[in-house]
């Protein structure tokens, strides 16, 4: 995305404006507008994609079997796990606020992803059954 020639106040300024409007929006049908108004399909498309793998990484699942069920690429699986793990908390957050109370979403372990990135192959911290 091309960056305007403004100064980082000026960005941040704007983003928080974004955020705000976007903490006001409480009636998903109204986020859904905004979206559609706000983003080109392309753009809503990539978010859901990113979104859908979130719940599936808070469930354990491999980043492949993420990518098999979602058609996103490893590599974005990973940097997702990353962000999940380690971010600035707001996958956590929006997952914690969606989630069934119910419903447990283990801690996502933090692993460097892996073009071959099988379910047969061991987690950190988890014993290798053979």
């Amino acid at each position: 995305m091309k960056q305007r020639e403004t100064g980082p106040a000026r960005v941040a300024q704007v983003r928080a404006q974004l955020a705000d409007v976007l903490a006001t929006l409480d009636d998903p049908t109204d986020v859904d507008a905004f979206l559609e108004d706000l983003c080109t399909p392309a753009e809503i498309e990539a978010l859901a994609d990113r979104w859908s793998v979130v719940p599936l990484l808070a469930q354990g699942l491999s980043y492949r079997h993420v990518h098999e069920v979602t058609g996103v690429s490893v590599t974005t699986v990973g940097r997702i796990a990353r962000c999940l793990e380690g971010g600035a908390g707001g996958y956590r957050a929006a997952l914690a606020r969606t989630a069934d109370p119910a419903e447990e979403h283990p801690r996502v372990a933090a692993r460097p992803e892996h073009p071959d990135d099988r379910d047969d192959v061991p987690r950190p911290g988890t014993p290798h059954t053979s």
